[in-house]
């Protein structure tokens, strides 16, 4: 369930205490301030500005505001915290008590507790927004969908409501249930869930036959958690033994997760030239490339949708740019924001906006998503989850499709002799085959 209850990438620091140049430290009365003036610094030396409102002088005069107050127990204490990040104009840098931040903790490692859906407030519309529901979850299995609207939790309307508050309200005991009013373009209607304790496995993979006798070799990523890397390097050895022809990465409703996962599995498919960048509030750009150890050249198409966000903006992104491979579905979520996860003084937690990241091309996919080279919907009627990767799938049948097409091209251009054959003949009939665009 929310693994970061907003779509997060995750530069995962240790952050004591620490005070800037403009002030000498100020001798805090109480535990309950010194949490808020961590969070306070935190935000002052590392907070990256997408908006453009963030003002670092009136910031300092609300470190006045807020230290000048009494605050009787950590409760108070935590609600000035949430006030006082309400107007950074950032649904990403948020507060978690000690509590919901072991939980994310536990979340990157690869366990989910709840009900199996990332959640993020839209800042302009103060809605809550379902990024995306995890597969395999009761979440996925009820129909949820990326884009959905949480309007209540339990008849509690969630209008105003804090994204914490939202987790608290959905998570629970195992086996306990939850209520929750969707909205879906302009209906509305309500789903039970059971709350489960999930252990996933982020990675599926199978060889897939097409209809002329290809192996095709299918790979869903559902999260880019800390297992997620070596669970892909490890399915690409088992179907490159296999003798696949090609690949097809499904990271289609795949929140995201964390950046190092995203950049170590974009090296398993691309072996040189730029995979991220990343860009810090001071300017400091800092490139990711391959390193030269990829697990396979061979043709490659990537599977995305609306719910496709953050890290797997990262790989397909860098996969289009290099020109490694298509896309194929619809244009992804647009979350090009990169956020560090810090643990206060009192073991509560905060993740803070810290960079934003650029495709190899050098495009802001922030708001915006990425297009996929072929635009494709998603089947009319809802498939069973077993038909997910199949011919029965509209999106993977277009995929493949197109990765047959590619298969062929290379085929054949590398039994292309320039001395025995007639090139204009060549071009003439692979013209339809996209030959040009394989660079």
């Amino acid at each position: 369930m929310l693994k970061k209850n907003s779509i997060i990438l995750f530069a995962t620091t240790f952050s004591g205490i620490f005070f800037n140049n403009f002030a000498e430290a100020t001798v805090l009365n109480n535990s309950h301030k010194e949490v808020i003036d961590h969070v306070w610094q935190i935000v002052y030396r590392d907070f990256l500005d997408s908006s453009g409102k963030f003002q670092k002088s009136n910031w300092i005069e609300l470190r006045k505001e807020f230290l000048s107050k009494t605050y009787s127990d950590k409760n108070e204490a935590y609600d000035a915290i949430r006030n006082m990040l309400s107007k950074l104009d950032d649904s990403y840098t948020r507060f978690l008590e000690p509590k919901e931040f072991n939980q994310m903790r536990i979340d990157t490692s690869g366990e989910l507790t709840g009900v199996g859906i990332q959640i993020v407030k839209d800042k302009e519309s103060d809605d809550l927004i379902i990024v995306s529901p995890i597969q395999g979850t009761p979440a996925y299995d009820a129909g949820i969908k990326a884009r959905d609207k949480i309007l209540s939790i339990d008849d509690i309307s969630t209008k105003g409501m804090f994204i914490e508050d939202a987790v608290k309200l959905i998570r629970g005991e195992r086996g306990t249930k939850v209520k929750l009013e969707i909205l879906r373009g302009s209906k509305s209607f309500f789903k039970v869930l059971s709350r489960e304790k999930i252990e996933i496995k982020t990675v599926f993979s199978k060889t897939n036959q097409t209809k002329n006798g290809l192996l095709i070799g299918y790979v869903r990523i559902k999260q880019f958690n800390a297992n997620a890397s070596k669970e892909t390097r490890d399915a690409i050895k088992d179907l490159e033994k296999k003798q696949v022809a090609g690949y097809v990465l499904d990271l289609r409703s795949n929140p995201g997760g964390l950046l190092e996962s995203s950049i170590d599995i974009s090296r398993h498919f691309i072996n040189k030239g730029v995979i991220v960048s990343t860009l810090s509030k001071d300017g400091l750009k800092e490139i990711k490339r391959g390193n030269g150890q990829a697990l396979t050249n061979k043709p490659l198409v990537v599977l995305v949708n609306e719910g496709s966000a953050s890290a797997s903006e990262i790989v397909s992104g860098a996969i289009k740019d290099n020109k490694r491979g298509k896309l194929v579905g619809k244009k992804t979520f647009g979350k090009g924001l990169v956020q560090s996860m810090r643990t206060l003084v009192d073991g509560s937690g905060l993740t803070v906006t810290v960079a934003k990241y650029l495709t190899p091309n050098g495009t802001d996919i922030n708001k915006s998503g990425i297009v996929p080279d072929i635009d494709v919907k998603m089947n009319i009627n809802p498939i069973l989850q077993r038909e997910i990767g199949t011919r029965k799938d509209r999106q993977y049948k277009a995929g493949e499709k197109e990765l047959i097409n590619i298969i062929k091209v290379k085929n054949q251009i590398s039994k292309y002799n320039p001395e025995t054959t007639n090139l204009n003949a060549f071009l003439k009939i692979n013209k339809g085959n996209k030959v040009f665009s394989l660079n």
